[in-house]
């Protein structure tokens, strides 16, 4: 936690103070923009929307919900909520330019947060046991990664404002992933044994 704590507080202080990670960062986000066919790059970008991941958490805090689960689902709905009352702050703080405007409000990326909370918590509620548990982690990170890779070669966003969302976003699931550990420990210990 207090390494992703860490590279929140470098990315943000260097792209606040215009340092050196700053000037590299655009000099990169330049040279990406635009690579990709454009539909494949757009689509990826979307997967931050709202009305793309908002109702793959929708579901998952469902699922958790006719599961019984209510606290899990409760954890989830609040890191979600927790998402746009940490993000738009610091936007409007940092002010910082996108790639392709003038225009402020770039670090951190909602689109990034958005995705990465969602479907970070979808997989955390949804992540059984067993042989495949592993399979609803690593959809989230790919559809996460997915999303950032769209944003910055569509020019959407810089890559460090992708990087602190994610640096920021992983706190927030990380206190998810506790409050779910500690629901469950103390749900199977009220499971009677047989």
């Amino acid at each position: 936690m207090s390494g992703l704590s860490a590279l929140f507080a470098l990315t943000t202080w260097q792209i606040a103070a215009d340092g050196p990670l700053r000037g590299l960062d655009e000099r990169a986000g330049r040279a990406l923009v635009g690579h990709g066919p454009r539909w494949l790059t757009e689509f990826l970008a979307d997967l931050g929307n709202t009305q793309v991941a908002l109702p793959v958490l929708a579901c998952a805090i469902g699922w958790s919900l006719l599961r019984g689960r209510r606290w899990e689902a409760l954890g989830a709905a609040l890191a979600m909520a927790a998402v746009p009352l940490l993000v738009v702050p610091l936007k409007d703080w940092i002010a910082r330019p996108g790639p392709l405007t003038e225009a402020t409000g770039y670090y951190p990326s909602g689109h990034a947060a958005t995705a990465a909370v969602a479907y970070g918590a979808s997989a955390l509620l949804l992540a059984g046991r067993g042989r495949h548990a592993w399979m609803m982690p690593v959809i989230a990170v790919l559809l996460t990664a997915m999303t950032g890779i769209g944003l910055v070669l569509r020019g959407y966003h810089w890559p460090l404002d992708v990087l602190g969302s994610w640096f920021l976003c992983g706190l927030l699931l990380l206190l998810l992933y506790g409050v779910l550990s500690r629901s469950r420990r103390r749900s199977s210990s009220r499971t009677p044994s047989c």
